[in-house]
């Protein structure tokens, strides 16, 4: 299954809700669901009741668009939940926040979760002084992420470092708007995560 390349706003529209998948558009009035808030298509959906898989089904949608990650990748995140010890849908969203595109997004370098991939990939982050071009690379208590200066010159540069101080962090990283780095101070609960997920549903899901 090749990677989702279309118009993310229809995936906003489809689950009826918004997953700041265009990061700070989404919080405009230029957000789709805002102008459009039947889901996408020809013709006007029929109402129907959605039955209990089906709800299940949109959960686990809902997780994988909104964290950007393929079918298998996602199981395979499943399955390490059910390995740990602890409740497995709180294990699954810790390892899906722990990821280091995710990472990079939650300290404020980047707009939005792909926006966080595509800088993972061009090799502008460092972890642990070590350029790290994996966006599903797992960061560990402890870990340093620094955004690269490689031109400080540059436009992309110069905005985030301007406005990286009115960014919110979560309570389990710590920022250093000076440098641009930042340190994972410890594991996300699931009162870190302010996702409006049904991780119990994700769970029933694949254990049918």
């Amino acid at each position: 299954m090749a990677r989702y390349t279309g118009p993310v706003c229809r995936l906003c529209r489809r689950q009826g809700e918004k997953l700041m998948l265009k990061g700070e558009r989404c919080t405009t009035r230029k957000c789709a669901l805002e102008r459009r808030s039947l889901p996408p298509g020809q013709h006007r959906p029929r109402r129907r009741k959605i039955s209990d898989r089906g709800l299940q089904l949109r959960e686990k949608q809902k997780a994988k668009h909104t964290y950007g990650v393929l079918e298998r990748q996602f199981y395979r995140h499943f399955t390490e939940a059910e390995r740990r010890v602890g409740i497995t849908g709180e294990n699954l969203l810790q390892i899906l926040e722990m990821r280091l595109d995710n990472v990079v997004y939650r300290f404020g370098f980047a707009d939005s979760r792909r926006q966080a991939r595509q800088l993972v990939r061009h090799g502008h982050i460092t972890l642990n002084g070590r350029k790290t071009d994996i966006p599903s690379c797992a960061v560990k208590v402890g870990d340093v992420i620094v955004l690269r200066e490689r031109d400080p010159n540059t436009e992309y540069y110069k905005r985030v470092a301007e406005q990286i101080g009115d960014k919110i962090v979560p309570q389990w990283l710590s920022l250093d708007p000076d440098t641009l780095s930042g340190r994972v101070l410890a594991s996300p609960s699931r009162s870190d995560i302010d996702l409006s997920l049904n991780e119990k549903a994700i769970v029933e899901y694949y254990s049918r």
